[in-house]
């Protein structure tokens, strides 16, 4: 990618994790791995899954950098779409750490179709299973294992509230998600486990050269109002807030890093 997206934490660590163990899905590369450094950096044990071989350079690359910052770390490549992949994946973790406090659920892929009528069934499918199943089969899986303050995070978008005309199916994923924080906050407050969300706007992530056609590509967040797409470094601190014990009052709510576009 030209430029290389920015996802180095901007400032020294404060033990705001120290002692907690996170699991990030698709935290490979982009936000995702921001968020394993800044994580690592707070104090955290990481552990990050990602889907295929593909990917495997990218993953070794982040487990470098987090484990520079001091933390225990690993990797394990696996579909999130299966039941049985996130399963392993939380076991793993449970048996590494010995506990899991922080669940970010963030893997997720999309896909450029301009028709509804090119979106075929496989795709639909396919973007439904990483995008929601994922996020739906590890954090069933973790949540045996979460007790009062440990915290679950969704990375959801800008086009669950705004829509995106050529990622149809992946916006309708992006809004299931908005509904399972709004639900599952609901659900787990008695038990003192928060559940929120973070909405990014157009971020400069490997993501977009992989989906978008070069000429969107070349005009990708401009039209926000700060004219610019956003750093995978500038969305993981929100990330980070809602992990913390700052945001301890925080439940069944999404941070807006999207460069100021209004948003209800």
């Amino acid at each position: 990618m030209h430029p290389e997206p920015d996802f180095m934490p901007r400032y020294p660590g404060s033990g705001r994790l120290s002692g907690k163990s996170a699991i990030i899905t698709g935290g490979d590369s982009g936000i995702g791995r921001a968020t394993a450094i800044l994580f690592a950096r707070e104090g955290a044990k990481v552990a990050i899954l990602y889907k295929d071989e593909e990917e495997t350079a990218d993953a070794e690359e982040t487990m470098r950098l987090v484990r520079e910052e001091g933390a225990q770390c690993f990797a394990k490549m696996g579909d999130i779409g299966l039941s049985g992949v996130a399963e392993a994946f939380v076991a793993q973790a449970v048996e590494e750490f010995g506990s899991i406090d922080i669940v970010v659920n963030n893997a997720a892929e999309q896909h450029y179709q301009e028709e509804l009528t090119d979106i075929s069934e496989e795709q639909m499918e396919r973007t439904f299973r990483t995008n929601v199943f994922g996020a739906f089969h590890i954090t069933k899986h973790a949540l045996p294992y979460l007790k009062e303050g440990s915290s679950i995070i969704c990375t959801t978008s800008i086009t669950a509230y705004r829509g995106q005309p050529v990622l149809l199916d992946y916006s309708s994923t992006k809004g299931a998600l908005l509904a399972f924080i709004r639900a599952l906050s609901a659900n787990l407050a008695e038990k003192g486990i928060r559940v929120n969300g973070v909405a990014p706007g157009p971020i400069w992530t490997p993501l977009i050269p992989a989906s978008f056609p070069a000429d969107k590509v070349e005009e990708f967040g401009k039209s926000t109002p700060l004219k610019r797409p956003g750093q995978p470094n500038e969305v993981a601190p929100s990330l980070l807030f809602l992990a913390c014990e700052d945001a301890s009052y925080i439940t069944g709510q999404v941070l807006h890093p999207n460069g100021g576009t209004p948003v209800s």
